[in-house]
């Protein structure tokens, strides 16, 4: 039963990142980016792929620390980090 509770604990978490990604991406398509949800660590990081502009752009860590984390953390504050895994950072 505790596992099962654990499952749909997961579920719901990755539900609501998977809002706030929605909230976030008409901001990055403003400018050609966009954000793809990858995974959620059992530690509640978070595996995004940044694409388009974003991919390459030199803001793209600013971008993903303090907008996109930013605000996963305030929405979601069990979130611990955020991480691109296409990015070499």
């Amino acid at each position: 039963m505790e596992n099962q509770e654990n499952k749909t604990g997961r579920e719901e978490l990755q539900r609501k990142v998977n809002s706030v990604i929605e909230q976030i991406r008409p901001y990055l398509q403003a400018d050609g980016g966009d954000i793809a949800f990858v995974s959620l660590t059992d530690d509640n990081v978070v595996n995004v792929e940044l694409q388009g502009a974003c991919a390459g752009c030199p803001m793209s860590m600013m971008t993903l620390k303090g907008g996109v984390e930013a605000a996963m953390k305030k929405a979601i504050p069990e979130i611990k980090s955020v991480e691109a895994t296409n990015m070499g950072f």
